[in-house]
């Protein structure tokens, strides 16, 4: 690490440990003691279920109200854990302050893989503490940020990790409020991102350019396996960025891209990009307003692919026609582990001779 990287660095964590007499921080391989100091320090309650699981692998303290103060307590006998592998602390009230001394305590933890920090209102300060940490840390794998109030602002954060890391691999951004602009920085991070696997960004709004941009990135990604864009606002435009891509990408096999007001048109150039795409696995279209020409392209992609390596196609609560019944039929002959789910079948309406 270059010398002018570090100014402040540990700085918050370095203050709560001098406040530990060093023969306690020495014989403390536990970090029960130093838990009960930092928690007299910040006037919090130690939470007892913390001090009966902390040799656990798997630490799940959701709900526990810990708040800014708590998770500073919390941090301190953190960093020298050893045994906690995956730490799950959704909703605790955290906020960008607490956030911060979580991803402080992740730029020294070497073995934590796994963090949920999802629902505590980590907002741009918590966000821009965690993003410096995944400039530094090598052993998380995976991180939940999900319902944290992130908009454009923290993605500016988050683009600048992404274009680094190489070793987290599963992202969940989901419920969120990023919109437009947060689509139009993270798409082109995303693009050159390569250790992601998997990446949820459901339910932020986004829209318009932001759509596009995302799009590009996504399927110009090499290391991805699995995307969630659902209840967002693709569209047209979004869809045929996509369909577009899905072309060349050989590597994305779950897309769910339900709830993105596409239309037949864009249902129509996401069959495109099926035509020619040989990995894709599972795509989910539910309740999107693509009509029955639109689920019916779709189908007719994966027929005129040999190569396709489609299983499942989720057009939930769309209707489908009778002609898409038949080519379905058709299909299951050579595929027969083929799976279709859709809203139901519109009959032809009855003709008088």
């Amino acid at each position: 690490m270059k010398p002018s990287s570090r100014p402040g660095k540990k700085k918050q964590l370095l203050q709560l440990k001098k406040t530990v007499p060093n023969g306690i921080a020495r014989y403390d391989p536990t970090g029960v003691t130093r838990y009960r100091e930092m928690c007299k320090m910040f006037n919090v309650v130690p939470v007892s279920y913390f001090l009966r699981n902390i040799h656990s692998p798997e630490l799940t303290m959701m709900h526990h109200g810990l708040g800014p103060q708590g998770s500073k307590a919390l941090a301190v006998p953190l960093v020298t854990n050893t045994s906690i592998l995956k730490l799950n602390l959704q909703d605790n009230g955290m906020e960008g302050e607490g956030g911060a001394a979580i991803a402080d305590m992740l730029k020294e933890n070497l073995y934590i893989t796994g963090i949920d920090l999802s629902e505590n209102r980590l907002g741009e300060v918590g966000i821009k503490a965690l993003a410096s940490m995944l400039l530094e840390n090598t052993s998380l794998i995976s991180l939940n940020l999900s319902g944290n109030h992130l908009d454009e602002r923290a993605a500016k954060h988050l683009a600048t990790a992404l274009t680094k890391n190489q070793h987290l691999q599963h992202l969940d951004l989901s419920h969120n409020r990023l919109g437009e602009a947060a689509g139009e920085i993270l798409g082109p991070a995303i693009a050159e991102n390569t250790g992601l696997k998997s990446l949820s960004l459901a339910w932020n709004s986004i829209r318009g350019n932001g759509a596009i941009a995302l799009a590009k990135g996504l399927v110009a990604n090499i290391f991805l396996q699995t995307v969630d864009l659902s209840y967002n606002g693709l569209a047209k435009e979004g869809a045929t960025a996509l369909g577009e891509g899905l072309k060349d990408n050989n590597t994305l096999e779950e897309l769910n891209l339900s709830i993105n007001r596409i239309p037949p048109e864009g249902a129509v150039s996401l069959a495109g990009g099926l035509k020619a795409n040989n990995n894709l696995r599972i795509l989910s279209m539910a309740r999107n307003p693509v009509r029955p020409a639109g689920c019916l392209a779709l189908l007719k992609a994966v027929e005129e692919n040999p190569s396709s390596s489609m299983e499942y196609l989720d057009f939930s609560d769309i209707s489908v026609d009778q002609e898409f019944e038949e080519l379905l039929n058709s299909i299951k002959d050579t595929l027969p582990n083929f799976r279709v789910k859709h809203g139901g079948t519109l009959r032809k309406p009855f003709q008088k001779p």
